[in-house]
């Protein structure tokens, strides 16, 4: 089957695709400058994922490229809300099963009717918050590098996320009703996906480093005493 993954540049254009679909590309976004910072910025250091300490910096960087405004035509108001640096290489390979992004980085852990699944990684609190919050949140991969299906590229369940919370259990079953995309990419090219669209990712059979910054944007500000990691 054939997906539309054109480029969008029209805000218009970006915002129906992403109601239709649950996700859109934009090809060839990062300039080859800005993707040099942005590998030097976030440099895993050979760990598969890494939670990055400065933050800061990397939104200053992208903040000069059009992706904000684009970002802001799908969902009004999102501010970066967490950056994980992943590097899939063959020394450090993996696999993860059908699943959501359901979990958020806060400052402090509260007792917050509906927050729940607490633990702590990194020294940082995560939680479980309610649908509405991962409704009003989206999920961006910004490719450092090409990205084919030998390098572990990502599959995702178009439209998935309409199906609302899905059981670990039931995710494989959920994500085989919807089309079917392996997220193949060229380095510089962005994709945004709803936060609750169904995926997974395959180990890597290349010998090739596929490094992506994984960004999560949210609209909403969390109920006090709850903030923001």
């Amino acid at each position: 089957m054939r997906f539309d993954d054109s480029p969008v540049t029209e805000c218009s254009d970006i915002k129906a695709q992403f109601d239709a679909e649950g996700r859109v590309w934009l090809r060839n976004a990062i300039s080859p400058d800005t993707l040099a910072t942005l590998r030097e910025l976030s440099d895993a250091k050979g760990e598969p994922g890494v939670r990055l300490s400065n933050q800061g910096d990397l939104v200053q960087v992208l903040k000069q490229s059009p992706m904000e405004r684009q970002l802001g035509a799908i969902l009004p108001g999102v501010r970066p809300v967490r950056i994980v640096s992943f590097d899939k290489s063959p020394s450090a390979n993996w696999s993860v099963p059908w699943h959501q992004d359901r979990m958020i980085a806060v400052k402090e852990k509260a007792d917050v009717q509906d927050f729940k699944n607490w633990s702590k990684k990194a020294g940082i609190w995560h939680c479980e918050p309610p649908r509405e919050i991962l409704e009003s949140m989206l999920f961006v991969r910004i490719h450092l590098d090409s990205c084919t299906a030998d390098d572990g590229a990502m599959d995702a369940a178009l439209g998935s996320h309409r199906a609302g919370i899905v059981d670990a259990e039931a995710a494989a079953d959920f994500a085989s009703r919807f089309p079917l995309e392996t997220t193949t990419a060229e380095a510089g090219d962005v994709l945004i996906l709803h936060m609750l669209t169904l995926h997974r990712s395959k180990r890597s059979s290349a010998q090739s480093n596929r490094r992506v910054l994984r960004m999560d944007y949210a609209a909403d500000a969390l109920p006090p005493p709850l903030e923001w990691f």
